[in-house]
C-alpha cells in the first residue's frame, strides 16, 4: 500500500540526533587503523556514510532493500566517499563472507530481524579475533513492565530484554562487553514519535475515505500512544563488545 511507502519517507530515523549516539558508540572502540567494517541493515546508509567519515576504513552496507542502497551510493559520491563505501543487497540470514573478515561489525536496529542471541552466535565468526560488535537494540529500561506494553513488543520485536538479560548474553556467546548506555528519550520524541504524530494527523486528512489506510494510520498512532504512556519501561540502548583474541563462547 501506498500508505506504508508515505510513512517510511515521512519520517527517517537516521539523522543528526542519532548519528550523535553512533559518534558516541564507535569513539568507545579502541583506535584501529583503517578498520573493515560491516554495517548490517544499513538502510539508506547515514551511518555507513558517518562510519566511513569516523574509521577512515572500509565500510560495506548491507540490506536487502535496491533504492535505499542506490541512495547510500549517491550519498556517498557527493560526500566524496565512494573509494571507501561499498554496498550489498543481500540478507543478513544469507551472509557467506570468509571468517574473520571485519575488524568491526555494526548493526544499529536491525538485529532484531535475526534475535539478539542469534545474532551475536552467527556474526562472531565474520570478526577478527580482538574485534568488535556494536549493537544497537530496543531493551527493556525496568523490569516487569505492564501487560499492556509487554503484549505488544512481545509481538514486535519477541526477544527484547532488559539491559542485565542482554548483557547476560553477550557474555555467555563468549564476547567482551567495553560498555553500553541508552538513548535518551528525548531523542526518541523529537527524532520520531513527534515527526510520526504529525505525519498521522496530515495522512488521516488525505486518506479519509479510504478504510484500509486509516487502519494502518490507527495502528501508527496506537504506536505513539503507547510509547507517550510507557517511555519509562521500554527504550533502546547500544552495546559495544569485543571478541577477545582467544576465548570460546559458553554456549
Amino acid at each position: 500500500m501506498e500508505i506504508y511507502r508515505e510513512i517510511r519517507e515521512g519520517v527517517r530515523v537516521e539523522k543528526e540526533a542519532r548519528l550523535v549516539y553512533t559518534r558516541e558508540a564507535y569513539h568507545k572502540i579502541p583506535e584501529i587503523s583503517a578498520p573493515r567494517i560491516l554495517d548490517i541493515g544499513c538502510g539508506r546508509g547515514e551511518v555507513t556514510l558517518e562510519l566511513a567519515r569516523l574509521s577512515m576504513g572500509t565500510v560495506i552496507g548491507l540490506d536487502i532493500n535496491q533504492a535505499s542502497l542506490d541512495e547510500l551510493i549517491e550519498k556517498a559520491e557527493e560526500r566524496a566517499l565512494s573509494d571507501r563505501v561499498n554496498i550489498m543487497n543481500r540478507s543478513m540470514h544469507d551472509m557467506d563472507f570468509p571468517e574473520e573478515s571485519f575488524d568491526i561489525i555494526w548493526a544499529e536496529g536491525s538485529i532484531f530481524v535475526v534475535g539478539f542471541e542469534k545474532g551475536l552466535v552467527a556474526w562472531r565468526r565474520f570478526i577478527k579475533p580482538g574485534g568488535f560488535l556494536v549493537v544497537h537494540e530496543m531493551t527493556w529500561l525496568q523490569e516487569d513492565p505492564p501487560r499492556e506494553i509487554l503484549d505488544h513488543w512481545v509481538k514486535v520485536c519477541p526477544g527484547i530484554r532488559t539491559e542485565a538479560e542482554n548483557i547476560q548474553k553477550i557474555k555467555d556467546c563468549g564476547y567482551e562487553l567495553i560498555d553500553h548506555f541508552q538513548v535518551p528519550e528525548e531523542v526518541w520524541w523529537h527524532d520520531y514519535y513527534d515527526p510520526l504524530a504529525t505525519l498521522i494527523l496530515q495522512l488521516r486528512e488525505k486518506y479519509a475515505s479510504d478504510p484500509e489506510a486509516l487502519k494502518v494510520l490507527e495502528k501508527e498512532q496506537h504506536e505513539v500512544d503507547l510509547y507517550r504512556k510507557y517511555s519509562k519501561w521500554y527504550g533502546s540502548a547500544f552495546y559495544v563488545m569485543m571478541k577477545p583474541a582467544s576465548a570460546k563462547p559458553s554456549l
